[in-house]
């Protein structure tokens, strides 16, 4: 009796030799993804005294987002269809009886560039006045900015967010088309301003390209054309090309019109116009987006239950938004009693039953197509303990 007394005095002062306290890992530590995409973190538990209790959180205190999904075991974490808002760090909270641990992941959300010119154009000064105009940028991963005239770099003054071009006096060499462009790894953004020097002799200018529309959606397999003007003296030449890649294998110019035909999700991206005299040249931007159907997942794909258990699948896909989500059982005309579906594709039971074993189908379509990914679901036993797999 003496040496069990002893032992429990033991345990209670080495706390942490008879009861370890949780210890967890995230994978992955960080990620980064674009807006509208999906990101899922796993919360493993490396170690520690059983049962381990998971929570996420925002560290921020904030609560979850309503597009933010936990499994359900509690150890994974899905954000779908990303948003700004979601940026931030994540917090996975391990809890037993022996006390807590905690590990964090960061999410960033990267979106392309926005670009403000102030003032906008077209500006006219008299030769001999200053000339300033600032360009501010934003974007994730931060952009770089760059300014151009008629197609030449130029030096700027810059700060944390803005690039400032300045003049002191101008001059006939400084009339023309600036392009203030900011670039990081999710696109190229310009935004350009005619400066118009007053007091300049002569009539030739330099080229100023302008497109019909600065961005276009299109369907894959479908047939669209982008058309640019110029204006100048002389009347500039007009070419297309391609950012990065040459012009698909399908297409043809005439008359200042690109034509592509048979699209395919590879013709996506940021077309050039560009306008050429002996003064200079010109560029105008086209973005072209070629959407597809939607490309659809279930988490988890396979889930084991027992009477009484909570059934909770959510159904992903990435495609062109909006996307409609629509549940069915394979087999059968009618979904379980007390289903619940929404319309972000999540689908529900309180309670199931031995007879709710089966596969679960979810399609999602888009004003492209549909496609469809199935969960099977086992229930089993007597009520008690789920057998979800982590």
């Amino acid at each position: 009796m003496e040496s069990s007394t002893t032992g429990l005095v033991l345990c209670s002062l080495l706390w942490t030799v008879c009861a370890q306290v949780p210890v967890v890992s995230i994978e992955p530590k960080a990620a980064g993804v674009r807006q509208g995409e999906s990101v899922s973190f796993r919360c493993r538990v490396v170690s520690g005294s059983q049962p381990v209790r998971l929570e996420w959180k925002r560290t921020n205190n904030s609560p979850l987002a309503d597009n933010v999904k936990i499994g359900p075991d509690g150890s994974v974490l899905t954000i779908a269809n990303a948003r700004i808002n979601n940026q931030g760090q994540y917090r996975c909270v391990a809890t037993n009886s022996a006390g807590r641990s905690t590990m964090t992941t960061l999410l960033t959300i990267k979106y392309s560039p926005k670009v403000q010119v102030t003032p906008v154009g077209p500006l006219r000064v008299r030769v001999g006045e200053p000339v300033s105009l600032e360009c501010r940028a934003t974007g994730k991963p931060r952009p770089t900015v760059t300014w151009q005239r008629n197609g030449t770099p130029l030096v700027t003054t810059a700060t944390e967010d803005n690039n400032t071009m300045q003049v002191a006096a101008a001059g006939p060499e400084h009339a023309g088309v600036w392009v203030c462009q900011a670039q990081n790894s999710e696109g190229i953004v310009e935004v350009k301003v005619e400066v118009i020097v007053e007091g300049v002799q002569g009539g030739a200018t330099a080229p100023m390209a302008s497109v019909s529309a600065a961005e276009l959606i299109a369907v894959e397999g479908k047939t669209v054309t982008m058309q640019c003007q110029a204006s100048g003296s002389p009347p500039p030449v007009i070419s297309w090309s391609k950012l990065r890649a040459p012009l698909p294998w399908q297409h043809t110019v005439e008359g200042g019109v690109l034509t592509l035909t048979s699209l395919g999700r590879q013709d996506s991206g940021q077309y050039i116009c560009n306008a050429t005299n002996i003064h200079g040249y010109s560029e105008a931007y086209t973005q072209l987006e070629v959407d597809s159907p939607p490309y659809t997942t279930i988490l988890p794909d396979q889930l084991k239950l027992r009477p009484g258990d909570a059934l909770r699948l959510q159904c992903l896909a990435h495609g062109s938004h909006p996307i409609a989500f629509h549940w069915t059982r394979v087999g059968r005309a009618t979904m379980p009693a007390g289903a619940e579906t929404t319309k972000e594709g999540k689908l529900l039971i309180g309670r199931v039953k031995l007879v709710d074993s089966g596969t679960y189908r979810c399609v999602a379509t888009n004003h492209v197509g549909s496609s469809e990914a199935t969960a099977k679901v086992t229930v089993k036993g007597q009520p008690g303990q789920s057998h979800n797999p982590t």
